[in-house]
């Protein structure tokens, strides 16, 4: 014969069960705003990496450019033909050096001059801005972009290229 006890310990007690329904609440309440912000984190670090990858591969570019002795106008990268600043050798500012540098359409929407609607951020004539596609068409866009800016054609500084202060709210 079956005791009492025995027959009692089947499962969890509804007391049991509430205790521990409040406690993930209680976690679940906790954590959730550290995690919520995680979305605009990765936006900022991937702006990074483009960044990155823009300075590199211009880099890359003007160095060529220099190998080849400044006659060309245009270079492969990638199997992408880019097309030199005349007169320094930096990238021209379109969408076959985004494609060298290794930012696909898939990840990122390219605004060119003029931009600066409430969801697209301004950029200068001669200039490229990429977003993430997670965020195109949103107000969010507007501050949250890389600007890539070529030199001019006699300047012998760099492009510039520019995570806003702003992005780190993406």
């Amino acid at each position: 014969m079956k005791s009492m006890k025995s027959a009692a310990q089947a499962g969890f007690t509804l007391i049991e069960l509430i205790v521990v329904i409040v406690i993930l609440g209680i976690l679940a309440a906790t954590a959730l705003p550290k995690f919520v912000s995680f979305g605009g984190d990765a936006r900022l670090a991937s702006l990074n990496a483009a960044k990155g990858a823009m300075m590199t591969t211009a880099s890359l570019v003007k160095g060529r450019w220099v190998v080849e002795g400044g006659k060309n106008t245009t270079t492969s990268v990638e199997g992408t033909a880019v097309t030199y600043v005349v007169g320094n050798g930096y990238p021209v500012a379109d969408g076959n050096f985004l494609l060298a540098a290794g930012l696909s359409a898939t990840d990122y929407v390219t605004v060119a001059a003029p931009g600066g609607t409430t969801t697209t951020p301004t950029v200068p004539t001669g200039s490229i801005a990429v977003v993430p596609a997670g965020i195109a068409g949103t107000t969010t866009a507007a501050t949250c972009f890389v600007l890539y800016t070529p030199p001019a054609a006699s300047a012998t500084t760099p492009p510039v290229v520019t995570v806003p202060t702003a992005a780190t709210a993406c």
